[in-house]
């Protein structure tokens, strides 16, 4: 498994899901993600496991995004307004991606800098085509 870079999402509206991670998403008319589901599971208290599969990845930050984007409506669910990403880690094996990934959930802005504003996350999951829990 390869542990991906911190996945930061951004508070803005336009592109947030990508824009603190620093890249742009990727244009790429033949991107074809298949989405395969996700598994969530609560470890303790406010401590969330995501695993996630999809076929059709560009790379590890297609499958972190899928994860965030679980985390983020898992959230609002819950009824809390943030996430902060604690690690992910990404496997391809035999055309799958699998993405492991843990996030806290509270209902205030967590510290950190690597935090998730629920409620625009998947705004933009919506617009990017992501699915979400």
């Amino acid at each position: 498994m390869r542990l991906v870079a911190p996945f930061v999402i951004g508070l803005a509206a336009f592109g947030g899901l990508f824009a603190c991670a620093g890249e742009a998403p990727k244009p790429d008319a033949g991107f074809k993600p298949g989405y395969k589901g996700i598994e969530t599971i609560l470890l303790d208290g406010d401590l969330v496991n995501f695993r996630v599969a999809m076929t059709g990845a560009r790379d590890d930050s297609d499958v972190a995004a899928y994860a965030a984007c679980a985390a983020a409506q898992y959230a609002l669910i819950r009824g809390f307004g943030f996430a902060r990403h604690v690690r992910t880690n990404v496997a391809l094996k035999g055309g799958v991606w699998r993405g492991d990934a843990v996030y806290t959930i509270s209902a205030s802005l967590p510290r950190g800098v690597k935090t998730i504003d629920a409620e625009v996350t998947v705004r933009d999951c919506g617009a990017q085509g992501i699915p979400t829990v």
